[in-house]
């Protein structure tokens, strides 16, 4: 049997608020296999963005393991994790996190010439194309709608062919029928790579298009399968 992409066991994480130590993820166990949608669900402040940071080597665990592709990312440094992340990982944020001095195509490839790849320009153009922006590659952010920066973070995602795809309430700031479009255009990225995609959400209706729904409450998971997205 195939190893799952992601393992985390017995998972916790302790962050410092201003009246002391917070225990925000509680004893996580968790495997996601290779190619898989995963929707992860709860009210405000369950864990469930800290648990996707948590995966992407974006916070470091208190205690337990994170294995993701065979690498365990709690002896890994800082370096390695931004490395790590590069080569096997796009991530989606409810902000889309674009620089606003590069143009949209200057934002996608210029990851992808960091991590040494020769056609840059060219695959960026290309995922822009994919994503209906063929025409606004020299726009900057600020010439963008919402929808289209997020279309812009979608494409920079796909551009590296990831392994794992995180998303982080991706559709949060759109309005309905763009973030439909956006959602339409994830899973297809997802499914275009064979990438598995983990998917923060607080649409129980989105959550449900996914393979498999986990609902975090207080820190635990709370509730496994299609019936923790009703």
């Amino acid at each position: 049997m195939a190893k799952p992409i992601l393992s985390l066991k017995n998972v916790r994480l302790t962050l410092n608020g201003n009246a002391g130590p917070v225990d925000i993820l509680k004893g996580i166990d968790l495997d996601v296999e290779r190619g898989e949608t995963l929707g992860l669900i709860g009210p405000s402040g369950s864990g469930k963005s800290s648990l996707l940071m948590l995966l992407g080597g974006l916070e470091r665990a208190t205690s337990g393991s994170v294995n993701v592709l065979g690498q365990d990312f709690t002896t890994m440094n800082e370096d390695a994790l931004a490395r790590f992340r590069r080569d096997h990982m796009g991530v989606v944020f409810q902000s889309f996190h674009l620089i606003p001095t590069m143009t949209a195509l200057e934002n996608v490839a210029t990851p992808l010439e960091l991590a040494g790849v020769a056609d840059a320009f060219e695959r960026a153009a290309q995922e822009l194309e994919n994503v209906g922006l063929g025409a606004r590659l020299d726009h900057y952010p600020a010439q963008l709608s919402g929808g289209e920066q997020q279309r812009v973070a979608l494409a920079r995602a796909a551009a590296p062919r990831p392994d794992i795809l995180l998303a982080d309430e991706p559709t949060g700031n759109l309005d309905g029928t763009t973030g439909d479009a956006i959602v339409e255009m994830l899973f297809d990225l997802s499914s275009r790579f064979g990438a598995t995609l983990i998917l923060v959400t607080h649409a129980p209706d989105l959550a449900a298009r996914c393979d498999r729904v986990i609902g975090l409450d207080d820190g635990r998971i709370a509730a496994t399968g299609r019936q923790a997205a009703e």
